[in-house]
């Protein structure tokens, strides 16, 4: 999930993204792939100013951490998830299994997107209601 927008202009400073929250628009995969949650309130990430990082993915919640060592680069830290399962249909465990694998960010026009390493493609999301 990495198309490399760590080079793209209006790039976002790390200090950004803490104090920020974000739903799911679409992920698209390296592949040509495209997946769009049924309902982007249920897929949404917080980055606290802290460090801390609150997600709800579908029917499970958690938290952990991220960081943001330069411009447009981030980890994530493992997150402590609920393990409930979630209806057919879900994304749940597509970006449980992915969210380890993203690199990169970028904020731009008002929505994020997170790159996955390798080219596997990019979320992208609009600031939370």
């Amino acid at each position: 999930m990495a198309l490399l927008l760590a080079g793209c202009a209006g790039l976002a400073s790390p200090q950004t993204l803490g104090g920020t929250s974000w739903q799911l628009v679409s992920f698209r995969g390296g592949d040509g792939t495209v997946l769009e949650p049924d309902d982007p309130s249920k897929y949404t990430l917080s980055f606290g100013a802290d460090g801390r990082l609150s997600a709800r993915i579908d029917c499970n919640r958690g938290t952990g951490a991220w960081t943001s060592p330069a411009a447009g680069r981030l980890q994530l830290g493992p997150l402590a998830l609920t393990r409930a399962m979630c209806p057919p249909g879900s994304l749940h465990d597509a970006i449980v299994r992915q969210l380890p694998y993203i690199r990169s960010y970028v904020m731009r026009d008002g929505r994020l997107y997170l790159s996955l390493m390798a080219d596997g493609g990019t979320y992208e999301f609009a600031a939370a209601r």
